[in-house]
């Protein structure tokens, strides 16, 4: 049922069948919750497949973002990024730094030096109040986009949602617990475009990446990436491994939030997107990502999950609302 999609430097993240938690007898569904936490508290990182969201679909959202990221530069400013409340909207490149520091200075001071090669369109949840969508004028190759891209944004959030009970299966919880935190769908779908860049640009910069190294805040990350590579993870020993992509699989990995309500059980581990493989030619082409960032409803109350810790003094962190523990992360990367 399980083998390792990547093993290396003492990383080991598993390749599990999504359809034996969704359709399998309990016993199998079982298997497959532990593994996919087994994954989370080791790697931090899973790859899944026999995903519930069909290859058409996934195909025919990627080609859509294409066609986003064609528009001329003056169009997509319309659609900018605005408040870390908000997020969303259209970040142009440079405009994010993905990093692990949290002071403001020190990653305006990164991302001048060494600004990161991609832009990207973030999509929430549609019809929250006082923080709209900002919607692309559907004219010529672009009409459809808004609703391609929130029916992909349900069909992840549905697949969160599983994903959270597969965790609660194999946490010995009910299966149902964590549908309260999920139900309202606060999450971020983002499409991402790293253009194509040549690779001297590597060379002069040894330090270039196309996005910098850092962990995910929410809960889990869902990403599903083309063929070009570059994603790469942080191993145990500190080497950054490639997670090469697998075709008609998806990478799911668990976020900082998810992390500390699990009082560190499960790991939030930092990865990077880096130059890819090196092909021909003196250019590396575009690569394009679509990552749906999952989070607990941002009303929530988030602490400890039963189970683990003992006494209450071995939680080792206080309780937070959700929503303002991402407002306080995005508010330091842009």
């Amino acid at each position: 049922m399980e083998s390792a999609a990547v093993k290396s430097e003492g990383l080991v993240i598993p390749l599990i069948d999504f359809l034996a938690f969704l359709n399998g007898n309990p016993e199998q569904r079982k298997e497959t919750a532990n593994a996919i936490l087994h994954g989370f508290q080791t790697a931090g990182f899973i790859y899944l497949k026999g995903l519930p969201i069909s290859p058409e679909t996934r195909k025919e959202v990627f080609a859509t973002a294409a066609k986003y990221f064609r528009l001329p530069t003056e169009e997509k400013m319309k659609h900018c990024w605005t408040t870390p409340e908000a997020n969303r909207g259209y970040s142009a490149p440079g405009r994010e730094k993905t990093t692990q520091l949290t002071d403001i200075n020190d990653v305006k001071k990164l991302r001048e030096g060494n600004p990161d090669i991609k832009e990207s369109l973030e999509i929430g949840r549609e019809g929250e109040p006082g923080h709209p969508n900002h919607w692309p004028e559907e004219t010529g190759e672009l009409v459809g986009f808004k609703s391609a891209m929130l029916d992909f944004h349900d069909k992840c959030k549905d697949m969160h949602v599983e994903v959270m009970r597969a965790i609660a299966v194999a946490m010995d919880l009910d299966e149902k617990f964590f549908d309260c935190f999920t139900d309202v769908g606060d999450n971020t779908l983002r499409l991402l475009h790293y253009p194509e860049v040549r690779k001297d640009v590597f060379t002069i910069n040894p330090g270039q990446v196309r996005a910098g190294a850092h962990s995910d805040y929410g809960s889990i990350t869902l990403l599903f990436q083309d063929q070009r590579g570059g994603l790469q993870v942080k191993s145990p020993t500190g080497v950054f491994v490639d997670a090469t992509p697998i075709e008609d699989t998806c990478v799911v990995n668990a976020g900082d939030l998810l992390a500390r309500w699990s009082n560190d059980t499960i790991k939030s581990t930092i990865h990077r997107v880096v130059e890819p493989p090196s092909g021909d030619g003196d250019v590396y082409p575009a690569r394009y990502s679509i990552a749906y960032f999952c989070n607990p409803n941002y009303k929530s109350y988030i602490e400890a999950i039963p189970g683990t810790f003992a006494t209450e003094t071995e939680k080792k962190y206080e309780g937070i609302s959700s929503g303002d523990y991402l407002v306080q992360r995005l508010a330091a990367t842009y």
